[in-house]
């Protein structure tokens, strides 16, 4: 896949070590830091995350990685979120009173509507692809992924950028995407091989960036 270096961002939430040994595995070299000018040399960044919406956003505002995210997606550099990493990528959320999000997709997160199954949706869960993406070339269709959530965002299931579909208790977008900016409602670093396929497209997409920045 050619040297890429990946930027997991370290704002002190979400599994970090685990996201930073799979995207090794997936064939890229990766800085798991919270350092402004390592991040900005890197060829992408990946935003885990695990917790409360508003207090990673706290984190983020507190630290300046909020104007860093915005400015290296704003200058086409790949950024993928992964379950509240993906959530953050939208425009608002009102889990504990409200904040708002980095902004990069449109759309406010809501909390799902189980239909009177139990919360949080924790399990393996079939995603099934609605579009073609870079992130879901050469997986099998649906794939089944490991969740942990209890909001989605709040965006119709034919928009743009919703390119993976699960169920539970009623349809949510479990995979988003809009030009560089991607993500996943699972954990793909929890998600066995068919996660670390999904990382490695990922770390395609930094690649063919890479390459054409060149």
């Amino acid at each position: 896949m050619g040297d890429v270096t990946l930027g997991v961002v370290d704002y002190g939430m979400g599994n970090r070590r685990s996201m930073e040994k799979s995207l090794e595995r997936a064939g890229a070299t990766v800085v798991l830091t919270g350092d402004h000018d390592a991040l900005r040399a890197t060829d992408g960044l990946v935003v885990p995350g695990v917790g409360a919406f508003a207090r990673a956003m706290a984190l983020l505002n507190e630290s300046g990685l909020t104007e860093l995210i915005r400015d290296r997606a704003a200058a086409g550099v790949p950024v993928l979120g992964s379950c509240l990493g993906m959530q953050l990528l939208f425009e608002h959320s009102p889990e504990f009173g409200g904040a708002d999000g980095l902004g990069l997709l449109p759309g406010e997160v809501v909390p799902l509507d189980a239909r009177g199954q139990k919360l949080p949706h924790i399990g393996w869960n079939n995603v099934r692809w609605s579009r073609p993406s870079a992130l879901s070339a050469g997986l099998p269709d649906p794939t089944p992924f490991y969740h942990v959530h209890s909001f989605v965002p709040a965006i119709a299931l034919d928009s743009e950028i919703a390119l993976g579909i699960s169920d539970y208790g009623s349809e949510f977008a479990s995979v988003v995407g809009q030009g560089n900016v991607f993500g996943t409602q699972f954990h793909p670093e929890k998600s066995s091989r068919d996660g670390i396929a999904l990382l490695a497209n990922f770390v395609r997409v930094c690649t063919s960036v890479e390459a054409t920045a060149a």
